[in-house]
């Protein structure tokens, strides 16, 4: 093989490389986030916010407990908030309006 054609194919494999690494990084970082509810603010939440609401920002009052947001993985159940409140992997029964 020349060194004109070993130089190109290390270049190719370089980018390929290159490429793989990228979107191994994108995949890791969507996978680190997760659905936390009762943590968002009214108007504020992520898409699906359970019964009486319907996508994205329909939540109707502070933390309540069918809207989520995404967050950082193992952070959810940590999160600070007024009162005894705390995040929850899983749907919360309260401050679901009518």
């Amino acid at each position: 093989m020349s060194v004109k054609k070993i130089a190109a194919t290390s270049l190719v494999a370089g980018a390929v490389v290159a490429a793989l690494s990228i979107a191994s990084v994108s995949t890791a970082s969507a996978a680190a986030k997760e659905k936390c509810y009762g943590v968002a603010l009214a108007g504020k939440n992520d898409c699906k916010a359970g019964a009486g609401t319907t996508c994205a920002g329909s939540s109707k009052v502070d933390y309540q407990g069918n809207a989520f947001k995404m967050v950082d993985a193992g952070t959810c159940k940590t999160m600070s908030l007024p009162g005894d409140r705390k995040g929850s992997l899983t749907e919360l029964k309260r401050d679901v309006p009518a």
